[in-house]
């Protein structure tokens, strides 16, 4: 990071600068663009291509929540992306299974058809897809914290690493806050996704977890509200997640979101509850 500090350089100049062979070096500059720290492209060089890498920032501020002890205990729900229950969305859109494109595209009816059920990534310029989620927590459990796991990025003509998309995450109807894609990833290819889908396209996205808790609400420990877990009603018989872009956000720049199946990362949209199971009271009687 600290080479790339002053100009953007290739993958064979950092391996050079850090007398590493070049293939311990496009293994770090891969998990670095993963990270989203980096953005790669690629230019002609004197004999072919060659990877040019950028630093995206020029400082990082992790901040770290306050943990909850937990008795460790938690339910996990994996659902595919195009099990959505209800949805409203606006061109650009559309849906594609690991075989084809589903429907047609930039027609928001596409997300109709039956085969979205195999859909393995969607995407759209603003709007909304809304799962629901079984409630599998045990009676008398006490919730410690929900967890929101998924692959996800901006949403260009093409792929932008440079296309900042204000998304948004709601759970049984309560905003929890907004992130900020940073772009619409491509460039390289996603590590699933299928041959026949274009260079061009988006090939894969963030992998960002979503939490809330009693303190409050964070993407990747990082703070984005005050909402807490007790204004979630989590007793109800299902949970609502959506998942979208507001029409008035100030990045309106759509969102690509990948099955286990597209992209870089084999698993679905994973929802995860943590909880508490009451403690044995003792009842006083003696051996």
């Amino acid at each position: 990071m600290q080479l790339l500090g002053t100009e953007a350089r290739s993958v064979s100049q950092l391996a050079e600068m850090l007398d590493i062979p070049q293939s311990n070096a496009t293994m770090h500059v891969k998990a670095l663009e993963e990270a989203g720290l980096i953005y790669t492209e690629i230019q002609p060089a004197s004999r072919g291509v060659q990877k040019i890498c950028s630093r995206r920032f020029d400082q990082i501020v992790v901040t770290l929540p306050p943990l909850e002890p937990h008795a460790g205990t938690v339910v996990e729900v994996a659902m595919p992306i195009g099990a959505y229950v209800n949805f409203d969305v606006a061109p650009t859109c559309g849906l594609a299974s690991e075989a084809a494109i589903i429907g047609m595209i930039d027609d928001p009816t596409s997300f109709l058809e039956p085969e979205r059920l195999n859909a393995q990534i969607l995407w759209f310029r603003h709007g909304f897809v809304e799962y629901r989620f079984p409630s599998r927590v045990p009676a008398g459990a006490r919730p410690t914290a929900l967890q929101l796991r998924m692959e996800i990025c901006s949403e260009a003509p093409t792929n932008n690493p440079d296309w900042p998309s204000d998304i948004s995450v709601w759970v049984n109807d309560v905003e929890l806050g907004t992130w900020t894609a940073p772009g619409d990833l491509g460039g390289t290819r996603g590590a699933l996704t299928p041959s026949w889908w274009l260079d061009i396209d988006s090939q894969f996205g963030y992998r960002k977890t979503w939490e809330v808790n009693t303190v409050g609400s964070f993407v990747d420990g990082m703070q984005i509200s005050d909402v807490t877990l007790s204004q979630l009603q989590l007793r109800q018989q299902g949970i609502a997640v959506r998942i979208g872009i507001k029409p008035d956000a100030r990045n309106v720049r759509g969102l690509n979101l990948f099955g286990k199946k597209f992209g870089n990362y084999p698993e679905d949209l994973v929802l995860r509850i943590l909880y508490d199971l009451p403690s044995r009271v003792s009842s006083g009687q003696g051996e």
